[in-house]
């Protein structure tokens, strides 16, 4: 028997069931502004998704704060069929976290603890906030390799479930690349639940998998050396300028965590890009460069003509960071909600098809650009801002930038798969047959599930 849809008797039983383990921390949340609030993330990126997930809302809300109270979410659940869609921050863009079938929001946030840190690597419960874990790392000479925009509230089992990269992805690549993942805690859904260290391959088929194939409750992830860092924001006068800049930078022997490269239209729409001084155009470019490379770093803005109109220590609070990756579309959202998304990556010659889409589209599209490692090279990724004109006119869009070379990342869709390259990873649908096997995890999700069970 698959997750039951919507049903109040079984959730009221679940309830029921989990009602004792209050006394020793555990949150039933049964407030509906309160569940109408954690049912959500931020999908209203997409006008595609916002539309489709207006409605999901889960029945009821756990907050546990032991993996043992985990454990016994996951029995209650399944005795009684109830869908379990987990939760870290709700800090995602493309509906992780929304329970399409209601049932139970199992919010991670109270498994909170740095149970190791070393020099080399850490292990942190799934709620534990990414500013936490870099506390924690400091004192031995150590950071994390890969963070989202969302730093200062992000938790590390919802970027590692549902994230895919960010601030160090020039350096690092993206958390799905062998070796950004080392181990997962995780809990099994069944009657008995299962309490499982899966180590190396084991892990990865949980690794983006939405919450999907098994309940997370700690990572173990590789560390990076902790450095000083810098954030710098420079004016160029172009695209075309801020791309040679931004390839010199990215294949000159300097250690730089983000580059990321605006066009004219963002940067006069969002407002912190402007760094402060009125009366200069242009693009902008974010560079995160460590302190020692600094001197190297302005003599190529130097034989750019590039200006320097920011130049300061990365901080936990009030960075640059706050201006990248989705937080982008986020600002310029807040001046016109009409922009919507993409997410491509783009040709390794990337200029015939900023120039053809951008004479397509006009003033209709905006540009920004990010520095990533792919397959062991590096690459530009793209979140261009696109102005909602209807579904058509977004999937035209699509078209046309996949015909041109780019391979597309679609935040407009539901499942795992959609949202990737397209295609069934075996690994997961496995992984979710042993640790889920009723089918209960974020139902809905996992194309590659829902296509195993029409055709048995």
């Amino acid at each position: 028997m698959g997750p039951r849809r919507h049903d109040p008797a079984a959730v009221a039983a679940v309830a029921q069931a989990l009602t004792p383990l209050a006394a020793d921390g555990l949150r039933l949340l049964v407030n509906p502004e309160e569940r109408r609030r954690l049912s959500r993330d931020a999908y209203d990126y997409s006008p595609v998704l916002a539309a489709r997930l207006a409605a999901a809302e889960a029945e009821l809300v756990v907050r546990p704060v032991t993996v043992e109270q985990v454990k016994a979410v996951a029995a209650a659940c399944a005795h009684h069929h109830v869908p379990i869609t987990m939760r870290g921050a709700g800090t995602g863009n493309y509906g992780q976290a929304v329970p399409l079938l209601g049932g139970v929001l199992l919010t991670m946030t109270g498994l909170q603890a740095v149970r190791s840190a070393t020099t080399d690597c850490f292990t942190a419960e799934a709620g534990c906030r990414l500013v936490a874990i870099d506390e924690a790392l400091a004192p031995h000479g150590a950071e994390q390799r890969l963070l989202p925009s969302t730093y200062r509230t992000a938790t590390i089992g919802g970027f590692v479930a549902g994230g895919s990269g960010g601030i160090g992805s020039v350096a690092w690549g993206f958390l799905r690349d062998p070796g950004n993942v080392l181990g997962m805690e995780i809990i099994t859904v069944e009657p008995q639940p299962r309490r499982r260290q899966l180590m190396g391959d084991a892990a990865a088929p949980l690794n983006h998998a939405y919450g999907t194939n098994g309940i997370i409750v700690a990572v173990t992830l590789p560390t990076a050396p902790l450095r000083r860092w810098r954030e710098l924001l420079v004016a160029m006068p172009g695209l075309e300028q801020g791309l040679a800049l931004a390839d010199q930078l990215r294949t000159a022997a300097l250690p730089i965590k983000e580059l990321s490269l605006y066009d004219q239209q963002i940067a006069a729409m969002v407002r912190p890009l402007q760094g402060g001084v009125a009366g200069i155009g242009g693009c902008r470019l974010i560079a995160v460069v460590a302190a020692e490379a600094m001197e190297t770093v302005k003599e190529t803005l130097a034989h750019h003509d590039a200006r320097l109109l920011l130049q300061r220590p990365q901080t936990a609070a009030g960075s640059l960071r706050e201006l990248t990756w989705n937080h982008t579309t986020l600002h310029a959202r807040a001046a016109d909600p009409a922009w919507t998304y993409l997410q491509l990556q783009l040709p390794p010659e990337p200029a015939a098809v900023l120039q053809a889409l951008g004479r397509q589209q006009g003033e209709d599209l905006a540009w920004h650009l990010e520095v990533v490692r792919s397959q062991g090279e590096a690459r530009w990724a793209a979140l261009p801002l696109l102005r909602w004109q209807g579904a058509d006119a977004l999937a035209a869009v699509m078209e046309a930038a996949q015909a041109l070379g780019c391979t597309l990342f679609n935040p407009h869709v539901i499942t795992v798969e959609d949202g990737g390259l397209g295609v069934v990873d075996g690994d997961q649908v496995q992984a979710k047959q042993a640790y889920d096997p009723a089918g209960l995890l974020n139902p809905g999700k996992l194309r590659g599930w829902l296509e195993r069970g029409a055709s048995a």
